[in-house]
C-alpha cells in the first residue's frame, strides 16, 4: 500500500486529498477514490 496526494476540483475549488492504495491500484481508480473523499466530506 502507498500514500498518494492528489488534487481533486470540486465545485470550482481545488481540494488535496491523501488517498491510501495498492501500489498496482490504476491512475483512474486513484483519482476516482480521490473524488469519492472530497465529495463524501463537502455534502455532510
Amino acid at each position: 500500500m502507498i500514500e498518494i496526494t492528489v488534487t481533486v476540483n470540486y465545485r470550482g475549488q481545488d481540494y488535496q486529498t491523501n488517498v491510501i492504495v495498492n501500489k498496482r491500484a490504476r491512475k483512474e481508480e486513484v483519482l476516482r477514490l480521490a473524488q469519492e473523499q472530497v465529495t463524501k466530506q463537502w455534502t455532510r
